[in-house]
């Protein structure tokens, strides 16, 4: 019942497809990080002095958290979850609070957000993002799916590693 469900290509596509998402925000915000600056500002969350800072590390995060879950690391979904839900949170929080506002997640003039609202479709596709995130995990625990450990060439012991004998 376990490869009906979660496949292993379904969970190498889920995987890709999540990190591409990361990554493809990264990159188009840090072409031109003022406009995404901007867009951090309007938010009213975050002083003054760190919006620049913001706006620049913010994409960067984005691009390594993608690149590490497109190459299964262990802790990258775990990222991905946590900057998910603080933009949930957020996105609830510009709704809340009545902003009338572009998120800034796919650029300044994402096409759909035109036609249904900006943060209304931020708030769907990032729960739709964080729903792939759940499959993802239950997906690990159900095939027991092990992410890679960076660090597994140095923290082995010697009696582990053959090239230590």
């Amino acid at each position: 019942m376990r490869r009906v469900f979660f496949p292993k290509l379904l969970y190498l596509a889920v995987r890709l497809a999540l990190a591409a998402l990361f990554i493809v925000a990264g990159v188009i915000k840090l072409q031109d990080p003022r406009v995404f600056a901007v867009t951090i500002e309007a938010f009213g969350l975050v002083p003054a002095w760190l919006v620049g800072p913001a706006s620049r590390w913010l994409p960067v995060a984005e691009i390594a958290l993608g690149a590490a879950l497109a190459l299964d690391v262990r802790g990258s979904l775990g990222g991905i979850a946590a900057m998910l839900l603080l933009f949930i949170a957020i996105i609830v929080y510009a709704l809340r609070m009545g902003l009338d506002i572009d998120c800034g997640c796919y650029g300044p003039a994402e096409p759909q957000a035109k036609a249904f609202g900006s943060l209304w479709t931020s708030l769907y596709r990032d729960l739709g993002m964080l729903a792939a995130v759940v499959w993802l995990y239950v997906a690990r625990a159900a095939r027991g799916f092990s992410p890679r450990n960076p660090l597994s060439p140095f923290t082995k012991t010697p009696k582990e590693c053959p090239a230590c004998r």
